[in-house]
């Protein structure tokens, strides 16, 4: 299928993505990091697949699907021959151990149904040991272990198993998967149905709390409910989206695993977040960033695990064939170890943003902080990867600096607005002086517009923040020259790239090209209403809505070429500026 004809479950520790055709192929637990149980996303049902729906030789999609109002409880409705049927999928509030139900139910007539689900740990890797407790189907595999709780009898064939029955108009029928650690006792079973009522009445009070009350209301809505399923509840900690591998470029080797906290994805969140109404999430993300970054400031990384682990290697699996054919499949992210100077700003702004929002003071994150500082006074004129993670050589690249501008800004502003002690005649000389700086080497007079990196002549759509984080008032003809500029040169088929993708590719050091990054065309409809331009900003961020899928979810990367989704879905940095852009058009 399509990367747009999923939808995302989850329980706020880990996620699932169930297709239009009933079946879930991908589902990592117990954590959004863990191995896959159900892989089939990045290569066939052998790597773990779970299918439910009407009996016959096809898997047809649903005719509808939809989500239950404002909560993550997604049903799909098939209209056959002999009737209509209701399959509702979601997985409820953890307890002692994640749940994944699957609820069957008849709308009208009667229509014959049929399941088969392969169970496989390790990515696809391990075919587990599977026997039949009590009439529970109880899978082992090393760590791993899962008990199958059906309503009809499942019938092994090969290494799967699989059922048929009938389901009639009023009849509801619960099919339970339950994941534990294999050396542990049996889990406690839970009542299907009153998980359901208990998982829409959670989101339900969750959304009601949003302040934002403008005309694209259900697309903010959506986005927020994603971003609060993407965060890991036992720590605070926010992941960028719950798939690894899924390509930027269509059977090509841009592939990432995103199942991590990233500092500049987790802060844009909050920020969306916080603007929306909802502080606690502040509170306990910056919980687990003290945690994460606790340590000599030198140390920072870029990203964590969901409980902040730093050790994050970067493996292939040979063993799956890729989304489509795009290989090599990744677990862990060698962009750990980079130097991306942005994300000193990116965390400094949140942290600024959620006192004034307020959130109460903390001495020992004004400490960390300032040691933060201490690290962006000493190294802020080195060249790094920047925010696109590039894996060419290192540069001056004018987002960063621009950003190690907004970490010593808001240091000034902790002092002058929140009465924080510190050094703000040093941070303000040397917040100016970075400022001079980028005027004068990152900007080209010739074409009025600033540039990538100091000295080229390369444009990014980063350029397009420097507005929006303050380094500039909207209507300086800098600002004005430089929108202009990113229409003019990075957009294709009416969406912006990132950056010009060179024949050398000497920017990022990777073959192939890649789709339009979608929060980079978010950022211009949310530049150009701050230049005066409100119409056309409208009609782009229109546009970008109408990409959504019918869930209304976001993938990495829209590509014009194929009209298709691409890159890991759902992804935070999508929705994040969806929601920053609908709150800058009123």
């Amino acid at each position: 299928m399509r990367i747009e004809d999923y939808a995302l479950i989850g329980d706020m520790q880990s996620a699932a993505l169930v297709g239009r055709n009933g079946s879930i192929d991908w589902l990592c637990l117990p954590r959004f990091d863990s191995p896959s149980c159900f892989g089939a996303l990045l290569g066939d049902e052998d790597n773990g697949q779970w299918w439910l729906g009407p009996a016959g030789g096809e898997r047809p999609p649903a005719t509808r699907r939809r989500y239950r109002g404002d909560t993550l409880v997604l049903e799909s409705e098939w209209d056959t021959g002999t009737g209509t049927v209701r399959v509702i999928d979601f997985m409820p509030p953890r307890q002692a151990n994640p749940d994944l139900v699957r609820i069957v139910e008849g709308v009208s007539g009667t229509v014959e149904m049929a399941t088969e689900i392969h169970i496989r740990f390790d990515y696809g890797r391990i075919v587990p040991w599977v026997r039949r407790d009590d009439g529970v189907l109880h899978a082992v595999g090393g760590p791993d272990s899962v008990w199958l709780h059906s309503p009809v009898p499942l019938r092994h064939h090969g290494y799967a198993h699989e059922a048929s029955f009938r389901i009639s108009e009023g009849e509801r029928m619960a099919f339970v998967f339950t994941w534990h650690p294999s050396h542990e006792p049996a889990p406690v079973d839970i009542d299907p149905f009153e998980e359901l009522t208990g998982t829409e009445t959670l989101w339900s009070e969750w959304v009601s709390q949003c302040t934002y009350k403008g005309p694209w209301r259900d697309a903010v809505v959506r986005s927020l409910i994603t971003l609060k399923a993407l965060t890991y509840a036992p720590t605070g900690g926010i992941v960028a989206a719950p798939t690894t591998s899924l390509p930027e470029d269509l059977g090509g080797v841009r592939n990432w695993d995103y199942r991590y906290c990233w500092l500049r994805d987790a802060t844009m969140t909050l920020d969306a977040l916080i603007d929306s109404g909802y502080l606690q999430e502040a509170r306990d993300w910056r919980a687990w960033l003290l945690r994460a970054i606790a340590g000599r400031a030198e140390d920072l990384q870029i990203m964590y695990g969901v409980a902040g682990e730093r050790r994050l290697p970067e493996t292939e699996l040979p063993w799956l064939a890729g989304y489509e054919g795009s290989r090599p499949v990744r677990i862990g992210n060698g962009a750990v170890n980079q130097l991306q100077l942005d994300v000193y700003g990116e965390v400094m702004n949140s942290m600024y943003m959620s006192r004034t929002s307020g959130l109460e003071a903390d001495k020992r994150a004004w400490s960390i902080q300032r040691q933060l500082l201490a690290y962006v006074e000493a190294h802020w004129d080195e060249p790094d990867e920047g925010l696109w993670e590039v894996r060419g050589p290192r540069r001056h690249f004018t987002h960063s600096k621009v950003m190690c501008w907004v970490a010593l800004d808001r240091a000034v502003k902790y002092v002058e607005v929140l009465g924080h002690e510190g050094p703000v005649d040093r941070w303000r000389e040397l917040r100016d002086r970075i400022h001079a700086e980028i005027c004068d080497k990152a900007y080209d007079p010739d074409r009025n517009t600033f540039t990538q990196s100091y000295g080229s002549q390369e444009l990014d759509a980063s350029l397009l923040l420097i507005p929006i984080v303050g380094f500039l008032p909207p209507e300086d003809p800098r600002v004005v020259g430089t929108i202009e500029a990113v229409e003019r040169e990075l957009m294709v088929d009416g969406f912006v790239l990132r950056y010009p993708m060179a024949r050398d590719n000497d920017v990022d050091g990777l073959p192939g090209g890649e789709g339009a990054f979608l929060a980079c065309s978010f950022w211009l409809a949310e530049a150009l209403v701050m230049i005066g331009r409100r119409e056309e900003a409208v009609e782009l961020f229109e546009r970008l809505l109408a990409l959504r899928n019918d869930v209304g979810l976001l993938a990495e990367e829209y590509d014009p070429r194929y009209d298709r989704q691409v890159g890991n879905f759902p992804q935070a940095f999508s929705h994040v500026p969806l929601v920053h852009a609908a709150r800058a058009l009123g």
